[in-house]
């Protein structure tokens, strides 16, 4: 089965929060110099491009990174459409058949330059994430930087996904994708003190 790459370039000018640490590659020993290598520094925020949300992001006593169970981020998605939306509420989301749905991804299409940071985007309201948990989903991605309004300071969709023990993917490449089911894999890095962590996400043609 074909692999579709839903995650975000990592290069010189990606687009980060407005004040976060700017990405950053560089080759810091070259092969000239060790004699045998180029080795290469890394610096950037952990919410830089794709990336997963740990509940420490948003609550100073959140589970780090790495105490979250990697199986979350691996397995069976729903990918839908919520185009045209300036946020997403449950009642845009009950005409879709939730059965045996664990982590759904939507596609809302408002990020439209990728060069730059945007300045508004499709949000997740917060009834939402009560409706979705009686569904039993455990991970819910988003094609933008946050599942917030990007001006909020409440964070009300963080903290009622995290009550509600439904975990977040952000800033995924949906554009092209057709809606539909596919096997997700998105594994966080092992930071052990980390509020979250960058990811290579992809998609696979999947069978429910």
């Amino acid at each position: 089965m074909s692999i579709i790459d839903i995650s975000r370039r990592l290069e010189q000018g990606t687009p980060t929060w407005p004040g976060d640490t700017p990405f950053s590659y560089s080759v810091s020993w070259s092969k000239e110099e060790s004699g045998s290598v180029n080795v290469g520094k890394l610096e950037m925020s952990i919410h830089t491009g794709t990336h997963v949300d740990a509940p420490f992001h948003f609550m100073n006593n959140g589970e780090r990174i790495y105490d979250l169970d990697p199986e979350l981020y691996v397995g069976p998605a729903l990918l839908i459409d919520v185009i045209n939306l300036s946020s997403i509420a449950a009642k845009d989301i009950e005409q879709i058949d939730l059965t045996n749905v664990r982590r759904i991804l939507f596609k809302t299409n408002s990020w439209t330059d990728y060069t730059t940071f945007p300045e508004e985007v499709t949000y997740i309201e917060a009834d939402v994430a009560p409706y979705l948990a009686k569904h039993n989903i455990k991970l819910i991605g988003v094609d933008v930087p946050s599942v917030d309004p990007l001006d909020s300071k409440e964070l009300q969709a963080h903290h009622a996904l995290h009550t509600n023990h439904i975990h977040i993917l952000e800033g995924l490449a949906l554009h092209g994708v057709t809606a539909g089911w596919y096997e997700l894999m998105a594994l966080p890095l092992p930071i052990v003190e980390g509020d979250g962590s960058p990811v290579r996400a992809v998609l696979r043609s999947y069978q429910a």
